[in-house]
């Protein structure tokens, strides 16, 4: 499996919103500054967002965007999810696709099943409130521009 740059830019730009919450509404134009990220490429991926109602956004010159949510509230998996679809590594785990011919004789199953286990336990407990306890222990400065 592998994370796309869809949804290693949302989680950037969430981490981004987060970052700088002051309550305010962010452009994206300093979020793409700030992340050194196409502002059009934000643009899709802020959209998507919104319409899942992960942020709320305001028009105008004073526009932007800010978190829906408290930070704690979103995990890292629900915003991979959002953006990359299912984090199954294998389609033979989806049970809304085809089932598999060789299902109850496959040992290898039992692997990606793990695997797909272990990869939920890391996403799903990983709240965006911990990238920015983290962030701050690392960099502990103002992001703002």
């Amino acid at each position: 499996m592998k994370i796309s740059t869809k949804g290693r830019y949302a989680l950037r730009l969430m981490l981004d919103l987060a970052m700088n919450n002051t309550g305010e509404y962010i452009s994206i134009k300093s979020i793409a500054q700030r992340q050194d990220i196409s502002e059009k490429y934000l643009e899709q991926i802020i959209s998507l967002l919104n319409r899942a109602g992960y942020v709320r956004s305001i028009r105008g010159a004073q526009g932007g965007y800010r978190l829906a949510k408290e930070a704690q509230e979103y995990t890292v998996g629900a915003i991979l999810r959002l953006t990359e679809g299912s984090l199954m590594p294998v389609d033979c785990l989806d049970t809304d696709s085809v089932e598999c011919n060789r299902t109850n004789a496959c040992v290898t199953r039992e692997v990606w099943q793990k695997l797909y286990d272990a990869i939920l336990d890391v996403v799903d407990h990983i709240t965006l409130q911990d990238l920015v306890d983290k962030q701050m222990e690392l960099v502990p400065f103002d992001f703002s521009i």
